[in-house]
């Protein structure tokens, strides 16, 4: 055949520009390796100089049957040459490996966009597991899209026929074969994976040079076959970014990072007790790989055995750190109450999904902020942040060490299932850079006796390393006395303490940054407040409404509780406030509550995030 690539004339230049972004979704079976193939062209894309975002669409069950629609895994990439802050709103490509796949997938593909399909595994059983009762390859039901379809399957299988393997091992190639495509279709450089590969597996020569022949058929079929205009190489620009070392993270790793950091920046050790939870375990698996950063890790066997080890971590002078997602964060809820009576540093991170009870185990979601601000019994306050985006929780998290160190409480550090498993470029920082903030734990009986209860200025108690001598104490959950800590029933000291434990917390406003504009003044029609996650979508939303002339503005909250002191005054700059939330509006409930603003809710509770177009069309509706 003759070669697909050629040199392009100037007509053909015009006609074709370079795109500025493009979204791509794989989308396989569970067992297809989908989410292998996305993080590997991530890695291709970071290394191409492209900006981007990711978004791993993970199955609720463990093992759904195979080629059903329960079982789809997909992986969505949004890459370009300017800076992109979302995994893109529809795709222009969907990989499809099976009709499974297609069918859960192709709503939300661009019209007119590209579907690349296996037609190798569109046969009558697999249709009708995916409930087509005709193939849509075949009856026109794609005729709004571009379609390119061949039998992958096969052509995987003769390209690794001179390895021997069987007939279930060649085709776990078939990833491979698609990475091999889309790297042609992109113009990525096949080097890297081939050293991946031949890393991964090391101890199965068979295995490396099969893998890598799937992968360099996949794209020497792109170069070679005739597949049509729809499918062509698309070089994408890098993207401009600051002098200076950068790699790809999620979520979990740049927190896991970010706690490091911040005991480092203490002066502690940590100790992380936890339990596997989807999708708060990967933090868990991160940290138990930094040893050698004083990190000592611990996966109890109950969520309420985990929050309890950190507990004592933290009696014992270390940083106690605990994780898990909203179902395990209520079970941990009596603990964190001790954590709040006995007045020690305590990190817990809440990796939102999708609810209630079991709920939506690996879909996003953003309902556990009245359980952070309000979930515990008894008047027990207790700080929230909350990150925005992968590379951000870096940040808060060194964040969340310096509140629950310095204000001798637990903190709670909020993310969700779209935070912890999708990816993007992170620039480095300079270690040097970061400002220290030392624990000072109390060594010397102070003039007068220790008091256990005795407070500074932030109204924080002393920290004391159990067997310092002279400094013998107890601590625990029943109501202590001011100052001395002993067990004091009485009506005047719990109304004592309960107020002193609050304005610690309020007091905390004084000593975080004032809440900023991220986009626009700070005065006009509408303010969109967004917090977590869906900062991306927010900020593109308004960006595009600000350039089409709208008299918008966006503001992100970091710090959820205490709030910013100044935001109260700054939010009635505006005349009108939409909240967008991955709930059923529980921000925009305190913030009417705190400020009795009028904020209106954009709620969607699907387990998807946010789509820029969404909130774009909220937008034009409150302006209109």
């Amino acid at each position: 055949m003759a070669s697909a690539v050629h040199e392009l004339t100037l007509e053909e230049a015009d006609a074709h520009p370079a795109p500025e972004s493009i979204v791509v979704r794989f989308a396989g079976d569970s067992g297809d390796g989908m989410q292998l193939t996305g993080g590997q062209f991530t890695l291709s894309t970071a290394l191409a100089g492209n900006d981007l975002a990711t978004f791993p669409d993970f199955p609720a069950e463990i093992r759904a049957p195979q080629g059903t629609l329960f079982g789809v895994s997909a992986f969505q990439i949004n890459f370009g040459s300017t800076a992109i802050e979302t995994a893109g709103d529809a795709p222009d490509v969907l990989v499809a490996m099976n009709p499974a796949a297609l069918k859960t997938n192709v709503g939300s593909l661009k019209p007119g966009g590209l579907i690349i399909a296996d037609e190798g595994e569109f046969s009558a059983r697999n249709l009708a597991k995916a409930q087509y009762t005709a193939s849509p390859l075949t009856d026109g039901s794609l005729a709004p899209w571009q379609v390119i379809a061949f039998n992958i399957s096969q052509l995987t299988l003769d390209a690794v026929k001179p390895f021997g393997l069987g007939n279930k091992e060649a085709l776990r190639c078939k990833n491979m074969w698609t990475l091999g495509l889309a790297l042609w279709m992109f113009d990525r450089d096949r080097e890297p994976l081939i050293a991946w590969l031949r890393d991964k597996f090391a101890k199965s020569p068979v295995l490396v040079d099969a893998n890598i022949a799937a992968l360099n058929a996949g794209h020497a079929y792109g170069e070679t076959a005739e597949l049509g205009p729809s499918v062509r190489q698309h070089s994408v620009a890098a993207a401009p970014a600051e002098p200076g070392l950068y790699r790809t993270v999620t979520g979990a790793e740049a927190l896991a990072m970010g706690l490091v950091a911040g005991t480092q920046l203490a002066g502690l050790k940590m100790f992380f007790g936890g339990y596997p939870i989807t999708p708060a375990s990967a933090i868990l698996h991160y940290l138990s790989r930094l040893k050698e950063f004083g990190v000592t890790t611990f996966q109890a066997e109950d969520e309420i055995a985990a929050i309890a080890s950190a507990i004592g971590a933290s009696y014992a002078g270390h940083l106690g750190v605990t994780s898990s997602s909203g179902p395990g964060i209520a079970l941990k809820g009596e603990a964190m109450g001790l954590a709040i009576m006995t007045e020690l540093p305590l990190v817990v991170v809440n990796s939102q999904r999708g609810g209630p009870s079991t709920g939506l185990p690996t879909k996003t979601e953003q309902s556990d902020l009245y359980q952070a601000v309000y979930g515990r019994n008894g008047d027990a306050p207790m700080p929230v942040i909350a990150a925005r985006s992968p590379a951000d929780a870096f940040e808060c998290a060194i964040e969340a060490v310096r509140l629950a160190t310095q204000f001798m409480t637990p903190v709670m550090l909020l993310t969700d299932g779209y935070i912890a498993n999708a990816a993007e470029p992170w620039k480095v920082p300079d270690t040097a850079a970061l400002k220290p903030f030392p624990v000072k734990f109390t060594t010397e009986v102070p003039d007068g006796g220790f008091k256990p209860y005795a407070r500074d200025a932030k109204l924080a108690r002393p920290w004391v390393k159990p067997g310092t001598p002279g400094l013998l104490h107890r601590i625990g959950g029943i109501e202590k006395q001011v100052d001395t800590g002993h067990i004091d029933y009485a009506p005047a000291n719990h109304q004592a303490m309960t107020d002193i434990r609050q304005a610690k917390v309020a007091g905390i406003a004084d000593h975080i940054p004032e809440q900023t504009v991220e986009l626009g003044e700070t005065r006009g029609k509408l303010a969109v407040v967004g917090w977590g996650s869906t900062f991306g979508p927010i900020h593109q939303a308004v960006r595009r409404a600000r350039a089409n002339g709208l008299d918008v503005h966006h503001i992100h909250l970091r710090h959820i509780w205490p709030m910013p002191r100044n935001l109260g005054a700054l939010l009635k700059g505006y005349e009108s406030i939409l909240v967008p939330e991955m709930n059923t509006g529980q921000l925009k409930t305190v913030l009417r509550d705190q400020f009795l603003v009028d904020a209106k809710p954009l709620n969607k509770v699907s387990g998807q995030p946010f789509r820029i177009a969404e909130i774009e069309a909220a937008i034009e509706s409150e302006l209109a």
